[in-house]
């Protein structure tokens, strides 16, 4: 009988370092993408143009920063837009969508179906580009305006949907004890509905978040001041305009301009813009880990 338990044992032992091993390796091949993005971020131009990508850079050049920051004021601007709009727009959205989900999720609420099925409706067809642009700027009057960033993105069908799904997974009795005590709808949905639904808003909030802040069409479709552009916009700018330079310096170099004397980095460049535009979100992300599968494995249990 001991015989038999140990040999269970061993079994599950050697199941688990399988599993550790198997996830360790998986982990793997996201770190290692991430350390060599770093790692040409740090390589001197002609270094990684002449011997490629390295985990290690042989010979460590700061260049590509310096070259991201050359304008150290405008880059900060560009990051204070990027949180204020991200993380704005991200605690109105999650808030909206919340409320908006609560009495679709409810049996009692008449119109629930053709509510869902409208907004359910709005994920299959769109106006398009040109109507949401005359909608933001000429009726709502958002063009080169912060608030551009926010209020159009303030409802997403799909997360009020999967708002919804999770809601109806709590305890019925809930809500209706709740109302038997004489609470009133908003008192139920902020005291208890909303505290049970930890997993769920910490998902569509980091959803939103990382789509607020990787937004970079909006400030070209509708921002011409320069100070209102996000990070996104603005590296890809200084990117476009370090490549400009570049082909028109080769082509000066024809002739006979010294090349080497405008030289920029633009590969190096390219991972340094990523490092400078992920950096953040990369410190925020274990906050919400926890949560994240969590919440949306339960939120899409049900249809």
């Amino acid at each position: 009988m001991r015989e038999m338990i140990k040999l269970k044992h061993k079994k599950i032992m050697w199941g688990n370092t399988f599993i550790v091993i198997s996830f360790f390796l998986f982990s793997l091949l996201f770190i290692i993408p991430f350390l060599y993005v770093i790692s040409a971020s740090l390589t001197e131009e002609s270094v990684l143009l002449e011997q490629g990508f390295k985990l290690i850079p042989t010979k460590i050049d700061f260049s590509a920063y310096k070259a991201a920051f050359i304008n150290p004021t405008q880059i900060m601007q560009a990051y204070g837009v990027t949180i204020f709009t991200s993380f704005l727009g991200t605690f109105l959205a999650t808030f909206v969508m919340a409320l908006c989900a609560y009495p679709l999720s409810r049996k009692n609420y008449a119109l629930g179906k053709v509510t869902t099925f409208i907004i359910f409706f709005t994920m299959l067809f769109s106006g398009g580009l040109i109507p949401s642009y005359i909608i933001n700027t000429q009726m709502l009057g958002l063009y080169d305006n912060v608030w551009v960033y926010i209020f159009p993105g303030l409802v997403n069908a799909f997360q009020i949907i999967v708002f919804r799904t999770f809601f109806q997974g709590l305890p019925e009795s809930l809500p209706e004890s709740a109302k038997i005590d004489g609470a009133s709808e908003l008192r139920i949905f902020f005291q208890i509905i909303l505290p049970l639904s930890k997993p769920v808003v910490a998902t569509i909030a980091l959803l939103q978040l990382l789509d607020k802040w990787n937004n970079w069409f909006t400030s070209l479709i509708y921002i011409k001041n320069e100070d209102l552009f996000t990070l996104q916009y603005l590296l890809q700018k200084i990117l476009r305009d370090a490549e400009f330079m570049k082909n028109m310096m080769m082509m000066g170099g024809q002739q006979g301009v010294d090349f080497n004397t405008f030289a920029m980095p633009t590969e190096s460049l390219k991972f340094a813009l990523c490092i400078i535009a992920t950096g953040p979100m990369l410190f925020l992300f274990p906050f919400f880990q926890k949560y994240f599968s969590k919440g949306l494995t339960v939120g899409a249990v049900k249809g």
